[in-house]
């Protein structure tokens, strides 16, 4: 049976050549696509803040208004691109409407890690033919690369395990699919458009870095090496049919004293002061993969793994101190129009007072309510993300020994050490302080309301 959609989505992330499926879809009477519809930082295209007559504010309130607007486009073939960052609530209505054709577009892990690389150190996104291209060259992030990889494939599984439970299809593309006419007259004839005879490739846009990657790359070298340490069929293939979610175990860190120790660390908890402690006793090993740690394991019979809680209340001053403080200008940006974050300027975060730092310590735990609940455009980052979940994520690969708490950390620590037979363990220190008027009701009450599950399923009390 012949299906004939009445729109489409293209899933893809960054520079895989969506600019260039979106061009030349575009060049097709009737039809429509809206570029990024559903990204945080912008309404479908850079520097614009309306789509469809939709402000971001409104898709923040109802997202599914800004999709029913998009679909509302009489005899046309509307569509959109989406990514593994977009708003997540808006997924499972694309992923049930069988009337929407899911187009997906993969490229080369390393390509389009590199490419975004280079993108971003030049701000040259997008390359027609009366443009010079920016020579550049960028060094390749290994664990950086593990962790982009990791979160795009448990999209692609995601996706693939919603489409065989529905019944449904994809249109599988590749990078290299783009530039041939046949595939593309294939991609519109498989979408119902059998008036059209033949598609054209977009021809306003040209590859930006047709090299080799020995050249795009200032350590080719080590890039091989860290690469020849991964699966290869995990590089360019379909995702496996069998829906996972693997660990963070790039994340992990590995000492060898005594019969060995594994560190899991829960992003926005106390990982600096529990990698002090481990590195005083010996060297650390860190970005593993998932089968170096079972070598690794297999090697240290005896070892223990473990992870650290720490209260809810606190850790979400950790993440709030990280927005603050940290390297993401745009993220400050978004909460202050979108997500009633009202944060001062950038060059006066430093000159806060106690008070106004509650005041938007109090806003932050009330996003952060909202996130978790998924009822905000954006995803729910690791810094934040309920430690319940964490410790779901852990399980895939194996959960941890021991489950401790910061604040007993001096106490545990001995004893853990014990168990894996560390004789003298090192002295524990860099406990870090936390201001007092994270004290005050409520702020614990916002906490709790944002990390309720958290505070059911490890016991935390009100006060830290």
């Amino acid at each position: 049976m012949t299906q004939t959609f009445q729109r489409f989505v293209i899933f893809a992330e960054m520079r895989t050549g969506s600019n260039l499926l979106e061009a030349t879809l575009n060049g097709v009477k009737r039809v429509t696509c809206f570029g990024e519809a559903f990204n945080p930082y912008m309404m479908g295209w850079p520097d614009k803040d309306e789509l469809k007559g939709i402000s971001k504010a409104e898709r923040e309130e109802d997202p599914h208004k800004l999709l029913a607007a998009l679909w509302d486009k009489p005899n046309h073939l509307p569509g959109f691109r989406y990514f593994h960052d977009h708003d997540p609530r808006v997924f499972d209505a694309i992923m049930d409407d069988r009337a929407c054709a899911k187009i997906v577009l993969t490229r080369n892990p390393v390509d389009s890690f590199v490419s975004t690389a280079l993108a971003r150190q030049t701000n040259q996104w997008k390359l027609n033919e009366t443009e010079t291209p920016i020579p550049a060259a960028a060094h390749f992030d290994a664990a950086e690369f593990r962790l982009v990889t990791a979160r795009i494939e448990e999209f692609q599984l995601r996706i693939q395990h919603r489409l065989q439970a529905t019944g449904q299809t994809a249109f599988w593309l590749g990078y290299e699919d783009l530039r041939d006419a046949d595939v593309m007259t294939g991609l519109l004839h498989w979408m119902g458009r059998r008036d059209v005879d033949r598609v054209l490739p977009a021809s306003d846009q040209v590859p930006q870095n047709p090299r080799e990657l020995a050249e795009k790359v200032t350590n080719f070298d080590e890039m091989q090496d860290a690469l020849s340490r991964l699966d290869p069929f995990m590089l360019r293939r379909i995702p496996n049919f069998e829906p996972r979610k693997g660990p963070a175990v790039p994340s992990y860190m590995v000492g060898a004293a005594g019969k060995g120790l594994i560190f899991m660390p829960i992003k926005g908890g106390p990982t600096e002061t529990v990698a002090g402690w481990m590195r005083a006793m010996g060297d650390l090993s860190e970005d593993l993969t998932q089968n170096a740690l079972r070598q690794w394991k297999r090697d240290h019979v005896g070892h223990r793994s473990f992870t650290v809680l720490r209260h809810p209340l606190l850790r979400a001053w950790a993440g709030f101190e990280s927005l603050v403080r940290g390297n993401n200008a745009e993220l400050r940006q978004l909460m202050r129009s979108v997500h009633r974050v009202a944060l001062p300027r950038d060059e006066e975060l430093g000159a806060m007072d106690d008070a106004q730092q509650a005041g938007l310590f109090a806003a932050f735990l009330d996003f952060l309510r909202r996130n978790l609940n998924g009822q905000t455009t954006l995803p729910t980052y690791p810094h934040w993300a309920s430690q319940s979940e964490v410790l779901a994520g852990f399980s895939r690969m194996g959960a941890p020994d021991l489950v401790l708490r910061e604040g007993d950390l001096a106490r545990d620590l001995g004893w853990l050490a014990d168990g894996a037979g560390i004789r003298a363990p090192a002295p524990l220190t860099g406990l870090r302080d936390f201001p007092a008027f994270l004290s005050e009701q409520s702020l614990r009450g916002a906490a709790k309301k944002a990390y309720l599950r958290d505070y059911v399923a490890f016991g935390f009390a009100g006060q830290p």
